[in-house]
């Protein structure tokens, strides 16, 4: 699921310009009064109330929690009125971030509604990294043409860890930078590889980019397989060959110092 933002004057009217030419499912997140209806095309909407409790089946959470919920369902997931670091924004008006209230990254910017270009948006678009959680490549395997041959689904998930020793200077922050292409190309190959093994049906990884705090989630390995010791042993061995193999670049921000980890 990609997630972005649209913000300024004219938003809902953009978001009905541009949700109709988004390839799958889009759910509308909404959290301020001017937008005045869902868009059209969109396949659900949810809605931040008055006590900033997000609306979706009657039960409250986080956008985080709304999030991680939605993304195995969803293409694409637009924001309106929501103010967010890590989600890039289509802004309207002044193309200054801070003077709009926006406090992600810029993805496009405008002087209005009328003079926006829908094609670059989606050109925009296609270069936001998708949010995908655990939830989403378990679904994706149980959605296999052979999942009915499984009796096993075995996760490997990597975070972002704080200290190894009580000593240790905390860990507040781990950045990836990827080799372009290459890093896909390397990690398709590897679930290529290991779902030639007997027993093995099906293999999805994901690695995130960019600054991921301590905590967080980094990297997720998940097999489908006709039983659980090929599952264990496919989902071990997954890991350690993304780790040796797929060309990722760590930076490590403690307390004390910032580095690049293949420097040390």
């Amino acid at each position: 699921m990609r997630i972005f933002g649209i913000a300024g004057p004219g938003a809902d009217d953009l978001a009905g310009r541009l949700v109709p030419r988004l390839d799958g499912p889009v759910a509308a997140i909404r959290a301020d009064e001017s937008v005045t209806h869902d868009p059209d095309g969109a396949s659900a909407a949810y809605r931040l109330d008055t006590d900033g409790a997000w609306e979706a089946r009657g039960a409250d959470r986080s956008l985080d929690e709304l999030l991680d919920e939605i993304a195995p369902r969803y293409a694409y997931a637009v924001c309106l009125g929501v103010d967010r670091s890590d989600v890039p924004s289509v802004v309207l008006g002044d193309a200054d971030a801070d003077a709009d209230g926006v406090e992600g990254d810029v993805l496009y910017a405008t002087p209005n509604v009328e003079t926006a270009d829908v094609d670059a948006i989606l050109d925009a678009l296609d270069g936001v990294e998708p949010y995908v959680t655990l939830g989403t490549l378990v679904d994706r395997v149980k959605s296999s043409p052979r999942a009915e041959r499984a009796g096993a689904i075995a996760t490997f998930t990597g975070r972002v860890r704080a200290k190894d020793g009580d000593d240790d200077p905390r860990t507040t922050a781990l950045e990836f930078e990827k080799y372009e292409g290459v890093a896909e190309e390397r990690m398709a190959s590897i679930c290529r590889e290991l779902e030639g093994r007997t027993g093995v049906l099906d293999v999805e990884m994901h690695h995130r980019t960019g600054l991921i705090t301590d905590g967080e989630d980094i990297v997720f390995v998940v097999v489908l397989a006709g039983h659980r010791e090929e599952a264990f042993r496919t989902v071990e061995d997954g890991i350690n060959r993304l780790k040796d193999e797929v060309p990722l670049f760590k930076k490590e921000v403690t307390v004390e110092d910032t580095f690049w980890r293949h420097t040390r």
